[in-house]
């Protein structure tokens, strides 16, 4: 491995080091000089002392910065997508960038809360780490375009769009808003509402790039998933993982900074579980990849609930347990349907590793487990009259299409019952918003 400086990239990479080493020093003494105090205001200030003079510097440094970041990150984006490594450490490093400077820019304004001091802190490490490696690996593996290529914007935007699963997306921010709705008692604020929902989107989206990311070679061999952008090379592998990363750190950064501490860290724990434990070290290994896995998209009502109380009690762990028992069956009738796929991807599918037969009594054991759990809120009185209609009345539709499942052959009624399941799961949430605002 050779360092050079011969490409445009790795010069502008030296650049944006340089630029953000200036900025960190004259940061530095704005705040050991105290020279804030003479020139207040955002984006540029009028200094009422020579010392204001100091953060006027410093915030001008700071904008040359972001503006020689935002050029090294179109640079990479359009230059060097076929980088594995190159690509995603300039995205993270742009991403760690605006995070630190949006952490510190919200510090004064929250009264510098602890958790969001800690945040800026580590994010101002990782920020001189990732640098560092991003000013070695630009220098090493940095090549200069044969041609820039010209993108179909309307392709790619439908590509990323297909990478962030938008239907799942959606299932998962329903249940995010009902454990929002249920935490508050009431239809929270419009500002919770909305930040809650787009730090869920992000963590969401974020997620499922990760997992295609990862089972980007997987996908090829099976027939439902082949068309994916990164299986079938539409978008490369390092655009997918760029992709994935941004959008799991911007998602921390919204919940920690506009939510809740607790609610950031679940949706965190949630991407962890989703793209580590369940794509990394489930998914091929056991059959019961599904049944423990599912605890990953059973975080989003929690992460709700914690946005609207700053704590869990008892009812945000039965909506976790509702999404959990209700995973097992919703994907193992997928799997009925999709058996062939998961045996030509090797996975080891339930239907694949024990027969159709036993998964199908499975789906119906789950279903009944799920019926149950569902009860638990009124059990406790944690629920009323309107939600627990709902739930005997969706749970017995469920159980008829479980038993059905079990009693008749064939994929039709295994596709019944995991289109039923997704409207099931949205429904019960639905009458658990509603039950809550009565």
């Amino acid at each position: 491995m050779k360092y050079s400086l011969k490409t445009s990239f790795a010069r502008l990479t030296l650049a944006v080091f340089s630029a953000v080493l200036v900025v960190t020093i004259f940061g530095r003494s704005v705040t050991v000089t105290g020279a804030w105090a003479f020139c207040k205001g955002w984006l540029v200030c009028a200094p009422a002392a020579p010392l204001g003079y100091l953060k006027l510097a410093h915030m001008l440094m700071v904008a040359l910065a972001s503006v020689l970041m935002i050029l090294l990150l179109r640079k990479a984006w359009r230059e060097q997508r076929d980088q594995n490594l190159l690509h995603p450490l300039t995205t993270v490093t742009g991403v760690l960038f605006f995070g630190q400077a949006f952490v510190g820019s919200i510090l004064v304004t929250r009264g510098y809360p602890l958790h969001l001091v800690v945040l800026h802190t580590m994010s101002a490490i990782a920020l001189w780490v990732s640098l560092g490696a991003l000013v070695f690996v630009s220098g090493v593996l940095a090549e200069e375009p044969v041609e820039i290529v010209k993108f179909d914007f309307r392709q790619r935007a439908k590509d990323f769009l297909i990478l962030s699963k938008p239907i799942i997306v959606l299932l998962l921010l329903v249940t995010t808003y009902s454990g929002l709705v249920a935490g508050s008692k009431a239809f929270p604020s419009a500002s919770l509402t909305f930040w809650t929902l787009f730090g869920g989107a992000l963590a969401a989206v974020g997620s499922s790039a990760l997992n295609q990311y990862i089972d980007r070679e997987l996908d090829k061999r099976m027939q439902r998933t082949a068309k994916r952008p990164l299986a079938d090379g539409r978008l490369t592998a390092a655009e997918g993982l760029s992709y994935g990363l941004a959008l799991s750190l911007i998602s921390y950064y919204v919940m920690a900074g506009f939510v809740n501490l607790l609610a950031a860290l679940l949706s965190l724990a949630g991407i962890f579980y989703y793209v580590i434990f369940y794509s990394v070290l489930l998914k091929k290994a056991t059959v019961q990849n599904i049944v423990i896995g599912g605890g990953a998209g059973a975080i989003p009502p929690m992460v709700g609930w914690a946005a609207a109380t700053g704590h869990l009690g008892l009812a945000a762990w039965i909506l976790f347990a509702i999404v959990f028992f209700w995973t097992p069956p919703h994907f193992w009738a997928l799997a009925i349907v999709r058996k062939k796929d998961y045996e030509r991807a090797g996975v080891p599918m339930m239907p694949v590793v024990m027969g159709e037969e036993k998964t199908r009594k499975q789906i119906l054991i789950y279903t009944v487990e799920l019926v149950a759990v569902t009860l638990l809120l009124p059990l406790f009185d944690l629920a009323g009259t309107v939600y627990l209609i709902s739930a005997l009345v969706l749970g017995g539709l469920l159980l008829y299409a479980a038993w059905r499942v079990v009693k008749v052959e064939g994929n039709k009624v295994a596709w019944t019952m995991y289109r039923w399941s997704s409207m099931y799961l949205a429904f019960i949430f639905l009458a658990i918003m509603v039950d809550a605002v009565i």
